[in-house]
C-alpha cells in the first residue's frame, strides 16, 4: 500500500496518509532520522530514494498548506498541461480563514473558492481549468499567448468570461478582464490600431490603409515596393472555411506581385520590434526607431 501511494504521489506522503495505511508516528520519525524521508514541510514527506521532479515539488508545497489548499495560477496550469514549464515558485491558494505562512518558493494566496473552481486531479487540488487559464495568463509574460493556446484546444471563451466573473476583485482581474476583451471580438480592429502606430512610430513611408489589390482590400499597403500587410485577431478565432477564405485570399493577392506578410494580435502586442524589423526587411525602408512603443514588451519570443 505504501509504495503504491508513492508511486501515484511522486514519491510524496503526508503524516495523515501514513497513518491511514496503518504506520505509526513512530514509524515515520524513524525513516525521517535515517535520512530515508525528507520532511518538505508541515506533515508533508518525500521518500528520498527517487527524482525530486517538478510533480512533486508542487505536490509537496501544496500539500504543506493542509487539506483545504489548492495549487492555483502557473502551477495549476504547468499541473492541467497548458504549460511546458513548471513555476520556481508554487502559487497555492488557502481560505481565507488558515493561519499558514508562506514558505520559501511558494507564494500564498487567501481566499475562499467556490467548490465549481476546484477540482482534484492525480490526487491534488487545484483550481479548474477555466479559472487558472485566466489567472495564470495574467502571471505569465507570454499571457496572451497562454489564452490563445488553450483556447484552441481546452476551454471555450464563455467558460473563460464566467470563471473570471465568479472570481471578480482577485489579484490580477484586471489584466485578465482586459485580456479577455481583446480575446472576444475586438483584437482583429485593435491589432490595426496598433499596427498603424508602430507604422507612425517607426516612421515608414507609403503607406495606405483598406487598400484594393485583386478585388480584395488589403489592411496595409506599400503600393510601391508592393507589400501588403493583413493583420489577424486571435489564433482560436480562425475555424476551417475562414481559413480556406484568407488563404484564397492571399494567394490571389500574391499572384499579382504582392508580397505579403500577415501578422496576429498577439504579434503585435508581444513581439512589436520584430514586427518593425520583418516589415523594414520587406519594404527595404529603414525605420526611424528600433525599439519597441513606450509600455509595449521588447523581448526574444519564447515557445512552449
Amino acid at each position: 500500500m505504501l509504495e503504491e501511494l508513492l508511486r501515484n504521489h511522486d514519491g510524496v506522503i503526508t503524516l495523515a496518509q501514513a497513518r491511514e495505511i496503518g504506520m505509526s508516528g513512530q514509524a515515520v520519525r524513524r525513516r525521517v532520522q535515517a535520512h530515508r524521508w525528507r520532511r518538505c514541510g508541515p506533515g508533508v514527506y518525500f521518500v528520498d530514494d527517487r527524482p525530486f521532479t517538478d510533480a512533486a515539488r508542487i505536490r509537496a508545497a501544496v500539500w504543506s498548506f493542509g487539506s483545504r489548499a489548492c495549487a492555483s495560477g502557473l502551477a495549476a496550469a504547468w499541473w492541467h498541461g497548458t504549460t511546458k514549464f513548471a513555476p520556481r515558485v508554487v502559487e497555492v491558494t488557502v481560505p481565507k480563514s488558515s493561519n499558514g505562512r508562506s514558505r520559501p518558493g511558494c507564494r500564498l494566496r487567501r481566499r475562499d473558492l467556490l467548490e465549481r473552481d476546484v477540482v482534484e486531479r492525480e490526487g491534488l487540488r487545484v483550481t479548474a481549468l477555466a479559472l487558472t487559464v485566466v489567472e495564470a495568463a495574467v502571471r505569465n509574460r507570454s499571457g496572451a499567448e497562454l489564452m490563445d493556446r488553450a483556447l484552441q484546444r481546452h476551454v471555450e471563451l464563455a467558460q473563460l468570461w464566467r470563471a473570471h466573473l465568479r472570481n471578480k476583485g482577485r489579484h490580477g482581474s484586471p489584466a485578465a478582464r482586459r485580456l479577455l476583451r481583446a480575446a472576444d471580438d475586438g483584437a482583429r480592429s485593435e491589432a490595426e490600431r496598433i499596427l498603424v502606430k508602430l507604422l507612425g512610430d517607426a516612421g515608414f513611408t507609403g503607406w495606405h490603409t483598406n487598400f484594393p489589390v485583386a478585388g480584395y482590400k488589403v489592411d496595409v499597403a506599400f503600393v510601391v515596393e508592393r507589400v501588403a500587410i493583413e493583420v489577424d485577431g486571435w489564433a482560436f478565432h480562425s475555424d476551417s472555411e475562414v481559413f480556406q477564405i484568407d488563404r484564397n485570399r492571399q494567394n490571389a493577392i500574391a499572384l499579382h506581385g504582392w508580397k505579403v506578410l500577415r501578422f496576429t494580435w498577439l504579434d503585435l502586442t508581444q513581439y512589436p520590434k520584430r514586427v518593425i524589423n520583418e516589415i523594414a526587411a520587406a519594404t527595404g525602408q529603414t525605420p526611424s526607431t528600433q525599439h519597441p512603443p513606450p509600455g509595449a514588451p521588447e523581448r526574444v519570443p519564447r515557445r512552449h
